[in-house]
């Protein structure tokens, strides 16, 4: 356990390897120290990529230490010449660097269970600069490493998420925990859809604003996401009681101003809310896909359960399909052209009428960057949606973006025609 030391409220994270700056690798092991971070109140300032070189991680490891109380560094702990995480750090700290006989002989028995002699170079792994506190590791053969300098707080942690989770899990729940000050980050999320980024913005400003100077103040941010507006609250605080209400009351006068546009207040995505809401009325759907080509059965089909309300659906591409597998009537199609909502209605009706279901959607449209023209530019896509009772709900969108774009937008509004019909 550490001594008690002045809280860390500041973080950076540095993903170490050379890897990570090419177009194959991701960084994803920033993605979850971010939200382990927020979940002990430590604020993530910044997060950055640096190479396998020496000189260029100890210029950011420098820069990290001046503006944050914690740096986290992951990566760059294996047994090769371009590892360097660890060199790196005793240049910062000027401290020497020793072999620690006792992670040599974890990893010569790791190497020993699997029939195999320990390279020499595995040696690299053992060399901890002075005063680090060693992590052991029980998933790979690099440790990870804690530093103390000064009020500040280092972190080697390996790259390999699976390895870095476990050890940073460890440290959460016991010196980073202790470390981290009484207020811890509470978060709530509304998911918007069929307004645009400065419409939610408009409305939803008078009323964030004024969060802004309660005790504890609510900080929010509107973000523009595929197919949806997301308005993320967080504030800081020791109390969870007082801070979990705070962003309640304030998650509902949001969304009572937004009115039904909100679609989720707890994070679940389109698919899973409209899921719950077919399973709810004992409901089943049936989809008949043109220019989306099976997007929209395959996020429906992606919400676990859905077997109980998902009976199928078909892409039906061609016109030729549209008729035999949705009983499109070719003569509607040569009135109105494959892509229009009369199409649109025959494609639910028919899908419906196959698969039995309560519900039928169908979606025809031109998803470029070719085949639009002057009257149906790329982008435009008809949708309808029908049901046991009253008349089919359909509407022609105009979506912006490339092909992927088109294709998901569609799907979500697809998703949401079919929420508002069954709410």
């Amino acid at each position: 356990m550490m001594e008690n030391r002045d809280p860390l409220s500041t973080a950076e994270v540095i993903a170490v390897g050379s890897e990570l700056l090419g177009t194959t690798r991701i960084d994803t092991n920033s993605l979850y120290l971010a939200g382990r971070l927020g979940s002990l109140g430590i604020t993530l300032r910044a997060k950055s990529v640096v190479g396998d070189d020496r000189r260029e991680l100890a210029q950011a490891l420098r820069a990290a230490l001046d503006r944050v109380d914690l740096v986290v560094l992951s990566g760059g702990l294996g047994p090769t010449d371009d590892d360097v995480t660890r060199d790196a750090v005793a240049d910062v700290l000027g401290v020497p660097m020793a072999e620690d006989p006792a992670i040599v002989e974890r990893i010569r028995a790791r190497f020993a269970k699997r029939g195999l002699r320990m390279p020499e170079v595995n040696r690299k792994q053992a060399m901890v600069p002075s005063g680090a506190t060693v992590l052991l590791n029980p998933l790979g053969t690099a440790p990870g490493l804690m530093v103390e300098h000064g009020r500040k707080l280092l972190l080697l942690l390996p790259g390999p998420p699976r390895e870095l989770k476990t050890l940073f899990e460890s440290l959460a729940e016991g010196p980073l925990k202790e470390r981290a000050g009484p207020h811890r980050l509470f978060r709530a999320t509304l998911f918007v859809t069929g307004q645009s980024e400065s419409q939610v913005e408009e409305i939803a400003q008078p009323l964030y604003s004024r969060r802004l100077h309660t005790e504890p103040a609510i900080e929010t941010t509107i973000l523009a996401a595929p197919g949806q507006i997301e308005i993320h609250l967080s504030t800081r605080a020791d109390d969870a009681e007082l801070a979990t209400r705070l962003l309640a009351d304030a998650r509902a006068e949001l969304a009572e101003a937004l009115g039904p546009d909100v679609f989720s207040t707890d994070g679940r995505p389109m698919e899973q809310i409209v899921g719950e809401l077919l399973a709810g009325r004992g409901w089943t759907i049936g989809v008949a896909e043109s220019c989306t080509g099976g997007l929209l059965l395959s996020r429906l089909t992606d919400v676990p359960g859905s077997s109980a309300w998902v009976t199928g659906g078909v892409v039906a591409y061609s016109n030729a399909m549209k008729s035999l597998f949705a009983d499109v009537p070719p003569e509607l199609m040569q009135a109105h052209g494959a892509v229009s909502e009369p199409v649109a209605v025959a494609l639910a009706e028919g899908i419906r009428a196959r698969a039995g279901s309560q519900i039928g959607v169908g979606i025809t449209g031109i998803a470029g960057p070719s085949g639009g023209t002057e009257a149906k530019p790329v982008g435009t896509v008809a949708i309808a949606a029908v049901g046991p009772e009253g008349p089919a709900r359909v509407r022609t969108f105009w979506f912006l973006g490339g092909r992927t774009q088109v294709k998901f937008n569609a799907t979500q509004a697809a998703l949401d025609m079919v929420r508002r019909l069954l709410l």
